[in-house]
């Protein structure tokens, strides 16, 4: 054999040695199981589950386990995944939301964070807020935080893209992880529907109504405790198509959003038109109302906040500020720090607080 001959014969030699000594110190490729992971599961009871009553639906009322009508009157925070980004992730967060007279809190889900953070991952948000809320007894709203067009597959922007699929799946696992927990009281199935007046495409309301139908199939599946929340077009403000053709369900409620700019004064006429008709039927919260303040502004009793509110609780409907954040808007903080209030967050701690207001007596109608 020659010299070459032998250097070859060497080489493999050794490269049997080194690929021998790699496969032993090597651990055995985990066995393929994926045909076996099951998605279906419960998980472990809360012990928290039953510390807040369970909210249900008693005709057009929101109401508790003795049958006493509940009047919401709360606020929105801003998407856990930005306020973790943030670093004001906390108890101390929803102890100063429990300070401003809350007693429901409406948490927005944007698709995109859901997404990025992966379920498991938001679902610990979801869990440690819900905890918090059980302990400071404060129900809680679960909403799906996105504003576009589901039927068409257009939104508002990216952070609310989202689908059908991505939507039903949500709620699947909402429903799966939370069922039997009287914390969260309701889930808002989506937003804001809007089409943008056909820049984000077209959809009728008989083509909104089904989806809205098979969301509620699908929770109520899993859990028949919450209760599901509808919105109607227009950014969630219109639900005139209540009057010939409401969603085919039994204890659910209705969303709308009457911010100041949705329609000219006189106001009150025109919300009875637009919304407020469907509380004779139907319990309602309006999960968002807000406003900003200039420099120099009074909310006197003629200003929207207290026309709003006034107007809302005389017809039986819950509602929710928006927003308790100092860069999202309206803003009702200034900071962070100390949970500093703008005007229109003073005003909603001191509207939060009060008594009430009463239905007008029929002299004063």
């Amino acid at each position: 054999m020659n010299k070459i001959s032998i250097v070859a014969a060497c080489f493999a030699l050794l490269s049997c040695a080194v690929a021998s000594a790699q496969q032993a110190a090597s651990p055995a490729p985990a066995a393929r199981t994926f045909w076996k992971d099951g998605q279906f599961h419960t998980i472990a009871p809360d012990p928290r589950a039953e510390l807040l009553p369970r909210i249900s639906v008693k005709g057009n009322h929101f109401v508790d386990p003795s049958g006493e009508v509940v009047l919401f009157r709360g606020l929105s925070i801003a998407d856990p995944d930005r306020l973790v980004t943030a670093g004001r992730w906390n108890k101390d967060l929803f102890v100063a939301v429990k300070d401003m007279g809350a007693n429901l809190v409406r948490i927005p889900v944007h698709p995109a964070a859901w997404r990025s953070r992966t379920k498991d991952g938001y679902l610990k948000l979801l869990d440690q807020a819900v905890e918090w809320c059980s302990d400071l007894g404060i129900h809680v709203i679960i909403d799906w935080h996105s504003i576009g067009n589901l039927q068409s597959g257009m939104f508002q922007q990216p952070s609310y893209d989202t689908s059908k699929e991505e939507t039903f799946d949500f709620w699947r696992t909402i429903a799966m992880h939370f069922h039997g927990h009287h914390t969260v009281a309701f889930y808002e199935l989506f937003n804001e529907p809007t089409h943008f007046g056909g820049m984000l495409g077209t959809m009728s309301w008989t083509e909104w109504r089904d989806l809205n139908e098979e969301m509620i199939g699908i929770i109520r599946y899993w859990d028949r405790g919450a209760i599901p929340l509808v919105a109607g077009f227009d950014w969630a403000y219109d639900l005139t198509a209540l009057r010939y053709d409401p969603i085919r369900a039994d204890g659910i409620g209705y969303v709308t959003h009457p911010y100041p700019n949705k329609r000219g004064q006189p106001w009150e006429p025109r919300w009875e038109e637009d919304f407020a008709f469907a509380a004779d039927k139907y319990p309602m919260i309006a999960t968002e109302i807000g406003f900003d303040l200039k420099p120099g502004d009074v909310v006197d009793d003629n200003a929207y906040g207290n026309r709003i509110t006034r107007f809302l609780e005389q017809r039986g409907i819950s509602w929710m500020a928006w927003v308790f954040d100092p860069d999202w808007g309206p803003r009702m903080l200034t900071s962070f720090d100390g949970f500093q209030l703008s005007g229109c967050g003073a005003f909603f701690k001191e509207a939060m607080h009060r008594p009430p207001a009463q239905p007008p007596s029929k002299s004063d109608r």
